[in-house]
């Protein structure tokens, strides 16, 4: 029997028996498909383009691009000149001309273990046109945008695909978002509709989504922009203004006295009161391939926000074929991605890409750990899923609690375990694999970001021997490179530097909303000629690629890309405040923690009281998942002689790492001895 040690170091092979009906069952399959990919992208993605309905089909050359700033305005264009509908896709070709309309394709898991509800594909298209229906009673049109703020719960789904059917950008902003980061995503796109929820319980916690959607609609009019129409979901059941007598969401089984919605009676409305006498029939808007599909906000380093803009053909196709080849999906198969519908992997992996194949999928409302820490694996032998997708913060938390709550169930119906947002330590890996996996289900560690729309570095599991913590492989179409920052040159064989991509795939972003320069400047002006993630990456001899972490001013935490300047520009926003710093740190469970240097105004005490303010601070002006880990005095900041911060300094500091390296282009050196005296006793890394 392996060591411990040996354990996280060894290849993991796919088994025989895995491989017997897998779509790729060897690495010789998939280097030839590989190179078809991206040798000869119009035969590779036309043919694939074939299984999907377009009302005009895409004919000749598929791909045409400029990568390089240089030489011209960044653009990508897929299968241009085609049209079709991805709603329509999702829906109608499964429903219609496939004969699937009985098929599950929700199966709805609630926040308390005996709230369910099921919905099949024939239901969700006579919903999602009903409220297609009801958004263009209310004025929305092709182009417009639409902001939904909503948990997870079937009439999220209803409404992006909703919106996606009569040619409307649906712009969901995660339900954790506070009221000021809701108001500047509305504010941005200029959305004049707000579709959001009474309220969702997260474990034992109440949260009144319908009054921090009330703020966010206030700081928009403060700032002179009127959101129009808020259509609400009575999720909870709750009564308004004391009375009782409405119909709650479908996925509600336990109405909540204690919550009250505010009611704006000349903005408000009902959910399930539009969706009376509303006809079930609605004509998709047939849409070019390259026109907008939806936007999600990501972090950017400036500290605004970046309206990620994906479009309609490109992302359709990748997100299937992603879907369909990482986890090795065959019909009947069941489902699960524990993401937010909120973030792009509940965009792609719970919504498109799943939909797209037909998939039946658990979607899951609650937290990981309410009731117990066995939440997982009890709905796993309850569905009996085969496919599970899910965050190694979310793997690293269960850990913690023993292998017991995850043992004392089944199991036996897992074939594939998935993971997503951050890199995976080679530990929480191996752990994922032996106990829950039971050391028979291959694990695919799948790197991507917002901006690509799907996995884009990922083993494939009836092919790939997988190394733990590794994420392997491109995928179909992806062609990466790593970049020695220094001389700005490819590097070959084994090495470490930005990780870069040569050349575009279907899923690719397209824009930045509103600001295209900024797009190229953010991906592409640093190395012209190559898309640049802002990861760091280590090839090693045999070839396998290893994300290292961001390398750009952003930090991931529990798989959440968070901006440091827009975390400083919340702290300076305190009274007390002058100037503040913020670097990653290393956390057991979250991966990265935020550790903040705050510079104090003359006159102001640092102390607990302070401290609890700040973190408060951000916890309101972005949302709870910000909220500081540690907050460090800082009389002043390591700083050059032009004025900038020397952030390796402080990740150096922050981690009681005194290898500063050359330090000489410092303005004040002794600066690092005063942090170093300051830094709180949190202990060593």
């Amino acid at each position: 029997m392996a060591t411990h040690e040996e354990a996280l170091k060894a290849v993991y092979k796919p088994s025989a028996e895995f491989q017997k009906n897998a779509h790729v069952s060897s690495m010789e399959k998939y280097r030839e498909m590989h190179k078809q990919s991206v040798e000869d992208p119009d035969t590779f993605w036309g043919n694939i383009a074939k299984d999907f309905y377009w009302k005009t089909a895409p004919e000749g050359k598929v791909l045409d691009y400029n990568f390089n700033v240089s030489k011209g305005k960044i653009e990508i264009k897929w299968f241009e000149g085609a049209v079709t509908n991805i709603c329509y896709n999702v829906l109608d070709r499964n429903v219609k001309d496939r004969g699937l309309g009985d098929r599950i394709a929700f199966y709805w898991e609630g926040n308390d273990p005996d709230d369910s509800a099921k919905y099949t594909y024939g239901e969700l298209l006579k919903l999602v046109c009903k409220f297609a229906n009801v958004l263009k009673s209310q004025g929305v049109k092709k182009g417009d945008r639409v902001a939904i703020y909503m948990p997870m719960i079937i009439e999220l789904v209803v409404a992006m695909l909703a919106c996606a059917r009569i040619g409307a950008v649906h712009s969901i902003v995660f339900a954790g978002f506070s009221s000021e980061s809701l108001a500047g995503r509305i504010l941005d796109a200029k959305c004049e509709m707000l579709i959001t929820t009474d309220g969702v319980y997260r474990g034992t916690k109440l949260i009144n989504l319908k009054e921090i959607s009330d703020g966010a609609m206030a700081k928009c009019k403060e700032n002179a922009f009127s959101v129009k129409k808020c259509i609400v979901v009575r999720h909870l059941g709750d009564p308004v203004n004391g009375t009782d007598d409405k119909t709650s969401s479908p996925a509600a089984k336990r109405p909540c006295k204690n919550l009250r919605t505010p009611w704006n009676p000349d903005k408000d409305m009902w959910w399930h009161e539009l969706m009376t006498d509303v006809s079930e029939e609605c004509e998709p808007e047939w849409m070019g391939a390259e026109e907008p599909l939806f936007m999600l906000y990501t972090s950017g380093s400036t500290g605004k926000p970046k309206g990620v803009l994906h479009t309609t053909g490109g992302y359709m196709l990748y997100t299937a074929t992603t879907f369909k080849y990482t986890f090795d999906y065959h019909p009947d198969d069941i489902y699960h991605c524990t993401a937010d519908i909120g973030w792009i992997t509940g965009h792609s992996y719970v919504v498109y890409g799943p939909m797209a194949n037909a998939a039946t999928s658990v979607m899951f409302e609650g937290v990981p750990t309410y009731p117990d820490a066995g939440r997982f694996w009890e709905y796993v032998d309850k569905y009996k899923i085969n496919q599970f997708y899910t965050a190694p913060t979310a793997i690293r938390s269960l850990m913690k609690f023993g292998d017991s709550f995850v043992t004392k169930h089944s199991r036996a119906s897992l074939k594939v375990l998935g993971t997503v947002g951050e890199p995976i330590n080679p530990e929480a890996w191996v752990w994922y694999h032996k106990v829950v996996g039971d050391g028979r289900c291959p694990v695919v560690d799948t790197f991507w970001q917002t901006e690509t729309g799907g996995h884009v570095v990922t083993p494939l599991p009836g092919c790939t021997p997988a190394k733990p913590g590794a994420a392997c492989f491109p995928f179909f179409g992806v062609v990466p490179a790593i970049i020695d920052e220094s001389t700005g040159k490819e590097i070959d064989g084994p090495g470490e530097g930005y990780l870069v991509f040569k050349q575009p795939w279907p899923g690719i972003m397209r824009t930045v909303y509103g600001d295209h320069e900024r797009f190229e400047r953010t991906y592409f002006s640093k190395f012209p000629g190559y898309y640049v993630t802002g990861d760091g990456c280590r090839r090693d001899a045999d070839g396998y690629y290893w994300i290292t972490g961001r390398i750009d001013d952003m930090l991931n935490v529990s798989g959440h890309l968070l901006s440091t300047a827009e975390i400083e520009s919340s702290l300076v926003e305190h009274p007390s405040i002058a100037e503040a710093a913020v670097v990653s740190h290393p956390h057991k469970v979250k991966g990265e923690s935020t550790y903040c240097f705050v510079t104090l105004k003359d006159g102001t005490a640092f102390n607990d009281d302070l401290v609890s303010e700040l973190k408060d601070q951000v916890r309101k002006t972005i949302g709870p998942f910000a909220k500081p880990d540690y907050i460090q005095n800082a009389p002043a900041l390591p700083k050059t002689r032009s004025g900038k911060i020397m952030r390796r300094v402080l990740r150096k500091i922050a981690c009681n790492d005194r290898d500063f390296g050359d330090i000489s282009t410092l303005a004040d050196p002794s600066v690092v001895e005063l942090l170093l005296e300051n830094r709180p006793n949190i202990g060593d890394v």
